[in-house]
């Protein structure tokens, strides 16, 4: 791309979700072999600490784009109507939500159903409790009873049974059990997209002034980043070298490990197989923003059609990056 060379490259400070894990190859890979540069784009890649500061940065203006859960993005734009700078999704990653209700099978806790009258734990934020009502509903659950703690301590009472299950994300959570001597074939594992909640998961967002003052540079981003995708999926543990480079400190066997869970349970999954990589339902998009609406009691109703923008996603023969083994 030559003519993309001889442009003077454009500063794109981009805003993950969380920490440099297994996922986060998506976006280091693409940096690392020069994707983005040959794209006419200089990114730079932070850790982040939660999708809902990911959508708050990038609507502040410190980040012109980020990696959000679409549920705390929904959310930003309908408590907060009149924002100047509401963050917009352009591109679908996680194409189920990785909220999970985990409990142990010695607690007898084996379907939804037995769940009713039980001590949950999470943090207050997390999006598996904060959407607990839609796996309720689905699933016919009666009241159960919250316990709040901090994140890393989440998995410990669980199995100090402090608590009788836990929601997290899937590919967190279970590895985080394990790392706390629980064997998997121990763990009941109840995902909200196997059980009738069909929320979507983490989306690219951009802020409002990147899609009007430099559209093409989102195009571009999403080219390059999609050639990336691609790159994982052939070979999803050479990517997590590029983790690594980031971060000294990561558990490569570890991360290895969760990054081939998110690509089998979000990314790849037969929702993602059915609508296509980086792409949505119009029809689900409008349930989902309904259901967070309801669920988040948030000020005024989440309009699905501000929350996504589609116009700027590569070729559908370019989004062909799922692997075939996996279509179901």
């Amino acid at each position: 791309m030559p003519h993309a060379l001889a442009q003077a490259t454009t500063p794109i400070k981009f805003q993950l979700d969380w920490r440099f894990e297994g996922p986060a190859s998506l976006f280091l890979l693409p940096v690392a072999k020069g994707y983005f540069k040959q794209a006419g784009l200089d990114v730079s890649i932070d850790a982040g600490s939660g999708s809902g500061g990911a959508v708050t940065r990038v609507a502040s203006g410190a980040y012109d784009m980020g990696f959000a859960d679409l549920a705390a993005l929904m959310e930003f734009h309908a408590n907060n109507p009149d924002a100047p700078n509401k963050p917009v999704a352009v591109m679908m990653v996680y194409n189920n939500t990785p909220a999970t209700v985990f409990a142990l099978k010695k607690s007898g806790i084996a379907k939804p159903a037995d769940l009713t009258g039980k001590k949950l734990g999470a943090p207050v934020f997390d999006a598996g409790r904060r959407g607990f009502a839609l796996f309720q509903q689905a699933n016919k659950v009666g009241d159960v009873a919250w316990t709040s703690m901090d994140p890393p301590l989440r998995e410990t009472m669980l199995v100090r049974g402090d608590v009788d299950a836990i929601t997290g994300f899937g590919f967190t959570s279970l590895l985080n059990l394990e790392a706390r001597g629980v064997k998997a074939g121990d763990v009941v594992m109840m995902p909200f997209a196997d059980h009738g909640v069909k929320l979507y998961g983490n989306a690219i967002i951009a802020s409002q002034k990147l899609v009007k003052e430099n559209p093409n540079a989102i195009k571009a981003f999403l080219s390059a980043f999609t050639r990336g995708v691609k790159d994982v999926m052939v070979n999803p543990p050479a990517s997590i070298d590029y983790v690594k480079a980031r971060d000294g400190i990561v558990n490569v066997p570890l991360e290895t490990r969760r990054l081939q869970l998110s690509i089998d349970s979000v990314i790849a999954s037969p929702d993602a197989h059915a609508e296509g990589f980086g792409q949505i339902n119009p029809a689900r998009l409008s349930l989902m923003a309904s259901q967070i609406s309801d669920t988040y009691g948030t000020k005024t109703r989440v309009n699905p059609d501000t929350v996504w923008n589609g116009s700027f996603l590569p070729s559908k023969a370019e989004l062909d990056v799922l692997p075939r083994a996996r279509k179901q």
